[in-house]
């Protein structure tokens, strides 16, 4: 499970799902936006970011599936 910090979500998935990002994403085939959070403040967003990576696989799933049990691809329009 891939998790990370983007001003702009639409421009992160496309650079993920065309290949532009060596990485994780790239490495794993992990190319299925699941679950985001939104953060007026980036201190914030980087904060819940470095916890959020903390965290096991079982608990980052539990949190995934409070909102989307059947880990639908998520469709942003911005």
């Amino acid at each position: 499970m891939y998790i990370g910090v983007t001003n702009n979500l639409q421009r992160r998935i496309f650079e993920h799902k065309s290949g532009q990002i060596a990485g994780y994403t790239q490495k794993y085939c992990c190319h299925k936006l699941v679950y985001y959070e939104t953060f007026s403040d980036i201190e914030q967003a980087i904060e819940r970011e470095k916890i959020l990576k903390g965290w096991k696989r079982e608990k980052k799933n539990m949190l995934v599936e409070s909102t989307n049990p059947t880990y639908e691809e998520l469709v942003i329009d911005e």
